[in-house]
């Protein structure tokens, strides 16, 4: 059976790159711009840079306006996925003509990115949850031995851990409401 031809589609697109330090934010437009280019469903007829800018204190941002040609909605569907762009005007055709095999087609490449995409976030939470575990019980361990070692008022645990007076409070209670810890006028002892 002959491949059916796709329809070309006429878009004009924004990709924006926030960062630091102000050379990585300069390589990294241009590094998204060659990827794209990587692309065998994809045309770029025009990339338009924006001067980089200060943003806040120390990032940077840029932009880049690409002009492309795409072979067909699945690679305008695989570019949006891929590359996220801020914002993307289709230009030509007018209308898109659609048999219901091609919309069923792009519905299912469309719910494949989305699952590929769900399991990259549930895999990077369990991660973060991992290692958020991970930390508290070395925190904790390492606050037990401060005061095994001696008494130690916030402040002091503050000091020798480099953890904020606020973010220590918050860990001290929980040793405290697990009865590993109690607390005596200012200072903190093992129960």
């Amino acid at each position: 059976m002959p491949e059916e031809k796709k329809e070309p589609i006429r878009c004009r697109a924004i990709l924006e790159v926030i960062g630091k330090p102000k050379e990585h934010v300069e390589k990294t437009i241009k590094m998204l711009v060659d990827k794209v280019k990587e692309d065998p469903e994809i045309s770029i007829l025009n990339e338009k840079y924006a001067e980089i800018q200060p943003l806040e204190k120390t990032m940077f941002s840029t932009f880049v306006e690409l002009e492309m040609v795409f072979k067909g909605l699945p690679a305008v569907t695989g570019f949006c996925f891929d590359f996220m762009p801020s914002s993307i005007d289709i230009e030509k055709p007018e209308q898109l003509t659609l048999k219901n095999r091609d919309l069923s087609n792009f519905f299912n490449d469309l719910q494949s990115k989305l699952h590929s995409v769900d399991t990259v976030a549930k895999t990077l939470k369990a991660e973060r949850d991992f290692l958020r575990r991970n930390m508290d019980t070395s925190i904790s361990n390492l606050i037990t031995v401060l005061i095994k070692i001696n008494k130690n008022t916030t402040e002091e645990l503050s000091k020798f851990t480099g953890i904020n007076q606020e973010e220590m409070e918050k860990h001290l209670k929980k040793l405290i409401d697990e009865g590993k810890i109690k607390k005596e006028e200012d200072y903190y002892y093992l129960a």
